[in-house]
C-alpha cells in the first residue's frame, strides 16, 4: 500500500461488525480505543478570527519553515547540512505528516504509509538519505539494502474465491485472461520505452505523449483498448486506490500507467520477472524514517504550532501562529518561508497574497480521505485455506478497503503473539464529512466487519482499537492535474516564498514528498545572498 498512505466495502454500523462484537460478549460501547493522530481542531483555526496584529513575542528566523511532513524535513535536512539558519513550524505534537507512528502496548504500527519502495536512478536524493540512516550502503560498485528492513517473506497475498492466494494480482481467468494480463503488461513496457517515466515524476521529459494521458482517465484508456477483464480491472483499481486515494474511473490515465511504469512493470503470472520488488518496511511503517530526520533538527523543530496566516513584505515575511501548549498566539519574521502544506492550506495562509499560480491549483484540486485502524490482537488469528499469513493481506473484490499489514511481521521472534494489524481504507470524498463527524465507534465497527470477513475469531482476539483519520490525506492526480501549468509554476520561486509538498506532483508517495523539500532546501539563498537578490 502507498503513502504515502479508505470504508468498507460493506460499511455496515449495524451489521457484521456489530455481530462480531455481540459474539464474544461484548458490546460495541464496550470497545476499547478512540481517534489518534491529526488534531482537526488545530487545522480548524483557520477559520476562526485572528489574534490582534501586535499579540504574540516576535521570533526571527532566516528561512521558516511551515509544515512537517516529509517535504518540510526534507527542507529542514537540506538547510541543516548547507549551515543555513531556519525553524521548522508544525501543527501537530510529533513531526512526520502522514508518515507518523504509533504504539498500543509498546508495539509500534503505522498511522500512514507504511513502506518506501527501493528507490531507482531518478531519486538519488533518497537513496543518500537511506545510507545516510544505514539502511543501505554502497559494496563492490552495487547497493546493499540492510534486509533487517527488507519485507520478510511472505509479503502479500490475496483471498480470492475462498483462499489465500500468493501475490496480489489475482489468478488469471483462462487463456483469454492471462492474455489481457500480457497485453496490458506490454503496453506498461512500451510506455516506458517511448514516453519515459521517473520517480520522482518531475525526473522524466514531459512529453505531447504524457498530456495526452493526462487528458483522459484510466478507465477510458482501458476501454480504449479493449482490457475488459474483471480481474484485471479490478487489480488496476486497487493499485490506483491504493497510491492516489481514488479509482481507476477517476485518476488520469498517465496516473495509472505511471504506477507501474515508474517502478517495476507490469508482469502476467507466470512470467520470468513477474515476483514483486522488494520494499523497505518497518512495524511504524514510514514513520521510522521520519522520526530519525526529525531527531537531528533540535530546537529549530517547533512542534505544536498552528500557522495562521503569512504575509510577504518587501524585506522580510511576518508569519502569525498559535503556540498550542502555551494556548498562546506567537509571531515570526523571516527571510523566506517555505510552504511544505497542501497547497489549499497555502492558500488559506497567504489569503490575498497568494500568487495567481496558486489559486488555480487548487481551484482545481481534488484530496482523497483516508482512514488507518490499528487492532491490537492479543494472538495470531485463525486463517482459511492458503497461502500462509504475509505482511500484506488484501481482499480480492474490496471497493473501498485496501486490506491490513501485520506490524509484528517484521519481527524476529520465532513464536508470534500480540501483534497490531493496520486496515487501510480509500474512503471516497463524499465520506469526508462523516469522518469527521461520526464517532469512533461507529468507524470502528465497519472495519470489524471487514476483518471479520477473513478471521471469524477477530472479535475473541481483539484488545483495542486505535483509529487515524486523514480528511485530505492525499492529492488525486485526476485527468489535467499533472500537466497543470500552474502546478509547474509553483515549483519555482514566488518572491520571498517557496513551496514544497507533494500536491506538486499531483499525488503523494514518499518520493516524491522528499526530492520536492531536499530540492528546494539545497537551493534556498542565504541571507546575504536575498540582500543581492531582494536589494
Amino acid at each position: 500500500m502507498g503513502q504515502g498512505p479508505l470504508i468498507s466495502r460493506r460499511g455496515l454500523l449495524g451489521g457484521a461488525g456489530a455481530l462480531a462484537l455481540a459474539s464474544c460478549g461484548r458490546g460495541p460501547q464496550e470497545l476499547q480505543g478512540g481517534w489518534v493522530g491529526a488534531t482537526p481542531a488545530r487545522g480548524h483555526r483557520l477559520r476562526q478570527p485572528l489574534p490582534a496584529a501586535g499579540d504574540g513575542p516576535l521570533r526571527r528566523t532566516e528561512v521558516l519553515i511551515v509544515g512537517g511532513g516529509v517535504a518540510g524535513l526534507a527542507c529542514a535536512r537540506a538547510l541543516h547540512k548547507r549551515g543555513i539558519d531556519f525553524t521548522l513550524l508544525e501543527l501537530e505534537d510529533q513531526a512526520g505528516g502522514n508518515a507518523r507512528g504509533h504504539s498500543l502496548q509498546g508495539i509500534r504500527c503505522p498511522l500512514g504509509a507504511h513502506y518506501l519502495p527501493l528507490p531507482g536512478p531518478a531519486a538519488p536524493d533518497v537513496l543518500e538519505l537511506l545510507i545516510e540512516l544505514g539502511l543501505a550502503r554502497h559494496e563492490l560498485g552495487r547497493v546493499v539494502y540492510d534486509e533487517r528492513n527488507l519485507c520478510h517473506s511472505p509479503q502479500e497475498r490475496l483471498f480470492f474465491e475462498g483462499q489465500w492466494v500468493e501475490g496480489l494480482l489475482p489468478p488469471a481467468n483462462g487463456a483469454a485472461g492471462l492474455a489481457q494480463y500480457r497485453r496490458f503488461g506490454a503496453a506498461v513496457a512500451q510506455a516506458q520505452r517511448d514516453l519515459g517515466f521517473a520517480m520522482p515524476t518531475h525526473r522524466a521529459r514531459w512529453t505531447a505523449g504524457h498530456t495526452a494521458l493526462d487528458s483522459q482517465t484510466f478507465d477510458q484508456w482501458l476501454d480504449a483498448r479493449q482490457l475488459n477483464d474483471a480481474r484485471l480491472r479490478w487489480y488496476l483499481d486497487y493499485c490506483c486506490r491504493d497510491d492516489f486515494g481514488a479509482g481507476s474511473a477517476v485518476v488520469s490515465a498517465w496516473a495509472g500507467l505511471h504506477y507501474f511504469a515508474s517502478r517495476h512493470g507490469f508482469h502476467a503470472p507466470g512470467d520470468a520477472e513477474a515476483e514483486r520488488e522488494p520494499v523497505l518496511t518497518w512495524p511504524e511503517g514510514n514513520g521510522w524514517i521520519t522520526e530519525r530526520m526529525a531527531a537531528g533538527l533540535g530546537p529549530r523543530l517547533q512542534p505544536g504550532r498552528t500557522v495562521l496566516r503569512i504575509e510577504p513584505g518587501k524585506h522580510e515575511v511576518q508569519v502569525r501562529c498559535w503556540n498550542e501548549a502555551a494556548d498562546a498566539p506567537e509571531r515570526w519574521s523571516a527571510s523566506q518561508v517555505v510552504l511544505a502544506t497542501p497547497l489549499f492550506i497555502a492558500q488559506r495562509l497567504l489569503g490575498e497574497a497568494a500568487p495567481s499560480a496558486l489559486l488555480e491549483a487548487t481551484r482545481t484540486a481534488r484530496h482523497a480521505p483516508w482512514l488507518v485502524a490499528n487492532l491490537l490482537i492479543d494472538a495470531p488469528l485463525l486463517d482459511r485455506p492458503g497461502a500462509p499469513p504475509a505482511w500484506d493481506n488484501v481482499a480480492y473484490g474490496s471497493q473501498q478497503a485496501l486490506g491490513y499489514v501485520d506490524a509484528g511481521h517484521q519481527g524476529l521472534a520465532p513464536q508470534r503473539a500480540a501483534t497490531v494489524l493496520s486496515s487501510y481504507w480509500a474512503l471516497p470524498e463524499s465520506q469526508r464529512p462523516a469522518l469527521l463527524k461520526d464517532e469512533w465507534r461507529q468507524w470502528a465497527s465497519r472495519v470489524l466487519a471487514e476483518v471479520s470477513s477473513l478471521h471469524l475469531d477477530l472479535p475473541e482476539r481483539l484488545q483495542r482499537i486505535d483509529i487515524a483519520r486523514w480528511g485530505h490525506a492525499m492529492s488525486i492526480p485526476v485527468p489535467g492535474r499533472r500537466s497543470s501549468a500552474s502546478l509547474a509554476a509553483l515549483r519555482q520561486p514566488h518572491g520571498r516564498l517557496r513551496f514544497a509538498h507533494s500536491d506538486l506532483a499531483a499525488y503523494s508517495v514518499f518520493e516524491e514528498a522528499y526530492a520536492l523539500g531536499h530540492e528546494v532546501g539545497s537551493s534556498a539563498k542565504s541571507q546575504s545572498s536575498q540582500k543581492e537578490t531582494f536589494g
